[in-house]
């Protein structure tokens, strides 16, 4: 054994915005891989320390379009591995509350980071339009979601998505 270990976070994750009619079996096998199977195979091993220690706290990356809200931008095979993530919190949240582990996810909106700053200006502008606080979040906003959901004050908190968005969701 390891050790012991309190908070798991899985934060690793990959994009592919390729229309469902042009992207590749390998490029879904990929995207299943690094984005659903490893936070599945992450939590599996981290809960069963977990599981001994009668305690701990698991934090996933979701995302909007694991079953949020729809883009229509070629995102189908990437937001089905990010609703199973979401999927997979719940049951994990039911399977080990009763057990002393917590089991949340974070759901970013549009995020100020170095993958957006290559996109145009016109782009960003519409994303901001359409996020209601008016503007992109900070990674700063999405790493505070997260150390609250880890944190004792999120202790009656277990088996959510949370949206970091701006609003973006309950705006569309």
């Amino acid at each position: 054994m390891i050790g012991r270990i309190d908070i798991l976070v899985n934060i690793a994750g990959i994009t592919a915005r390729i229309p469902t009619e042009e992207i590749s079996p390998e490029q879904v096998r990929r995207l299943t891989e690094v984005n659903y199977h490893g936070t599945f195979w992450m939590c599996k091993e981290v809960g069963r320390i977990m599981l001994a220690q009668g305690c701990g706290n698991i934090v996933n990356m979701s995302a909007l379009g694991g079953g949020l809200l729809g883009t229509g931008r070629g995102n189908a095979a990437y937001s089905a591995t990010k609703g199973a993530i979401a999927a997979q919190t719940k049951e994990l949240a039911c399977e080990w509350g009763a057990k002393g582990i917590r089991v949340n996810a974070v759901a970013p909106g549009f995020t100020a980071t170095e993958i957006l700053s290559a996109m145009p200006e016109k782009v960003i502008d519409g994303m901001k339009a359409r996020t209601p606080l008016g503007r992109l979040g900070n990674p700063r906003d999405i790493a505070n979601a997260y150390l609250f959901l880890a944190s004792d004050d999120a202790s009656f908190i277990t088996g959510e998505t949370l949206r970091v968005d701006g609003g973006l969701v309950v705006g569309t």
